[in-house]
């Protein structure tokens, strides 16, 4: 399924994201502008459980604050040379490891709020952008994750324990001295690593809501 970036009624105009509904069985809207935000949540909730979603949520201008709160998405920061050192070492994503990548990726994913399925276009996406590693140490997997100059966009360990090697590993990929990341405030082991690790809190970029 394809999102859909303008969605216009006569209640206002929302962006919606279909492609998580075949996957996650997760609708998302994001309001853009609306007059009558109720109606508007509720006729894109309607398109949305017609296209199989089973789960949806919505953040945007003027959501009617009576809904529950799912999740807020929140970006972090550190300075790359705060990070502790690691013995671990990254190897690159490449056509013959990119399914195990994926199903890690998935796997992990899967249980965390706002996680996308990685599509075949996210593969091949991934693939081109020698963007995704796995972390080994002493020949043991450790961990994935994506980083891109100053982002780490994905981070997953498989390894009890081996979070803080994985994050000071794949930093090592960064080429800027400032890394950010964006977390779910619900994922809290996630949340707890980073600041454990020195992350610190720069804005909340949005609130999510469940819509009923």
């Amino acid at each position: 399924m394809k999102d859909i970036p303008v969605f216009t009624t006569e209640y206002g105009v929302a962006s919606l994201i279909l492609a998580q509904i075949p996957y996650r069985e997760e609708g998302y809207i994001h309001v853009q502008s609306s007059l009558e935000p109720k109606l508007l949540l509720e006729e894109c909730a309607q398109f949305l459980r017609a296209c199989g979603a089973e789960r949806i949520y919505a953040t945007g201008k003027d959501i009617p604050q009576n809904l529950p709160v799912y999740t807020e998405l929140v970006q972090m920061q550190i300075s790359k040379d705060a990070l502790p050192e690691t013995e671990a070492a990254l190897w690159p994503v490449l056509p013959e490891n990119l399914s195990q990548w994926t199903d890690i990726y998935n796997q992990k994913t899967a249980r965390i709020p706002m996680g996308a399925w990685m599509t075949d276009p996210k593969r091949k996406e991934l693939l081109a952008s020698g963007e995704g590693y796995f972390v080994h140490k002493n020949g043991k997997l450790l961990g994935i994750g994506r980083v891109s100059a100053d982002t780490i966009h994905f981070v997953a360990s498989v390894s009890p324990g081996a979070g803080a090697d994985v994050m000071a590993a794949l930093a090592g990929a960064a080429t800027e001295p400032v890394l950010q990341l964006t977390v779910a405030s619900t994922n809290e082991k996630a949340l707890k690593l980073y600041e454990n690790l020195g992350f610190l809190k720069i804005r909340q970029i949005s609130t999510w809501y469940c819509v009923k």
